[in-house]
């Protein structure tokens, strides 16, 4: 079946892009694994290779190239070596667009280039010990000073992706208390230095996946935020989140489809090459079924995100289309991920298999940027229920 949404352009990204897989990140990624994360130098690497500035203009230093299918391939090409480009995913996927749609001219001069160049990379702070999926109840507050010059955060933050190594963190933080009619309203977003006096990362996580992506939890005690960082108009992030949260819902769904495809490819080597009662595990009928299987579910998932795809690139991906789309794509991955890994046995299990980590990796897809619940909730809502 013939795919339309990519072009010689991607596919000449795709090649240099797993040449730079093979060379720099499969020789040391079980060094990673073992430490919980990418080290901090790795991230230049990527934006030497152009990764954190496709999406940015060219005045501030970027290819000016406004698409997301570019990250679509690096999805696809992470997924198929079996690795993860640790927590830098959050830096381009979560962190540009806010500054995209809400920075000024002026903090885009600032932030821009030290963005692309990897000298700054960014982290989004949502959600907080005790509310997860529920923003609208976050407790973390930004009061203005009384000079009027800065404001003073206080609060905690939890799950945090890039956490350990963001310089800067965009903070959602109540700047109003919500009202009867509206709970979401009052809360605002700011641009946090890290190394900002009262800002603190607190443990880095240990988790069942995504093993080198660093995540960890945050404290603010009366951190200074100049004025000059709020990002957008106070008192409207909820709204601000929402109109993201539709790309960020995306790249799950695409990064889900493309750990599906990787189990398909990781199993029909294996059962090629293992042998059992004598004959390769791929001879038997049960084996192919299943992997037929699989590779039909993958296919439709390849369909539901590639329209997705096209419909982000032109603006017009709305938040149902999104959140049907995470669904779809992460309950596939689940269910084709889980029979690529039975198809293993017991060698399955063991980390030293690729399908192992992707198992465990692929478990939050229907937890974070929203659970399958509330992706549920989101369509029928859409649908008038």
């Amino acid at each position: 079946m013939r795919r339309t949404v990519f072009n010689e352009d991607h596919e000449a990204f795709r090649e240099t892009l797993r040449a730079f897989i093979e060379a720099e990140v499969v020789p040391v990624y079980d060094e990673w694994f073992a430490a919980g994360q990418a080290p901090r130098d790795f991230y230049y690497k990527l934006a030497e290779l152009g990764v954190f500035g496709i999406r940015v203009d060219e005045e501030h230093g970027g290819a000016g190239i406004d698409s997301y299918k570019f990250e679509a391939v690096l999805y696809e090409e992470t997924a198929r070596a079996g690795i993860s480009f640790g927590g830098s995913g959050v830096h381009v996927l979560l962190g540009l667009p806010y500054i995209k749609l809400l920075a000024t001219d002026e903090q885009k001069k600032r932030f821009l280039p030290k963005f692309v160049s990897g000298e700054e990379m960014w982290a989004i702070a949502m959600t907080e010990p005790g509310t997860g999926s529920d923003l609208a109840g976050m407790k973390t507050t930004a009061k203005l000073s009384d000079d009027g010059t800065h404001y003073v955060l206080n609060g905690a933050k939890t799950f945090i992706t890039g956490g350990v190594h963001a310089d800067r963190m965009i903070v959602c933080a109540r700047t109003s208390a919500p009202t009867k009619e509206d709970r979401r309203h009052g809360i605002s977003l700011f641009v946090v230095d890290t190394k900002a006096e009262g800002y603190s990362v607190g443990r880095k996580l240990d988790k069942l996946g995504l093993k080198t992506s660093d995540t960890a939890e945050l404290a603010f005690v009366d951190v200074k935020v100049p004025v000059e960082d709020l990002l957008g108009e106070e008192n409207k992030g909820f709204y601000y989140l929402g109109h993201n949260l539709a790309s960020e819902r995306w790249g799950i769904a695409f990064g889900a489809y493309a750990q599906a495809k990787a189990a398909v490819r990781f199993a029909k080597q294996y059962v090629q090459e293992r042998v059992v009662f004598g004959q390769p595990v791929a001879a038997f009928q049960n084996t192919k079924f299943e992997l037929a299987a699989c590779q039909a579910e993958v296919d439709a998932a390849e369909a539901v995100v590639d329209r997705a795809t096209e419909a982000l690139d032109a603006g017009e991906l709305t938040p149902a289309e999104a959140a049907s789309a995470k669904l779809f794509a992460t309950e596939v991955a689940h269910r084709v991920i889980d029979r690529c890994l039975q198809l293993h046995g017991g060698y399955g299990f063991m980390n030293e298999y690729p399908i192992a980590r992707l198992y465990a990796d692929n478990r939050v897809n229907r937890i974070y940027g929203g659970t399958s619940e509330i992706m549920k909730t989101i369509i029928a809502k859409d649908m008038g229920l």
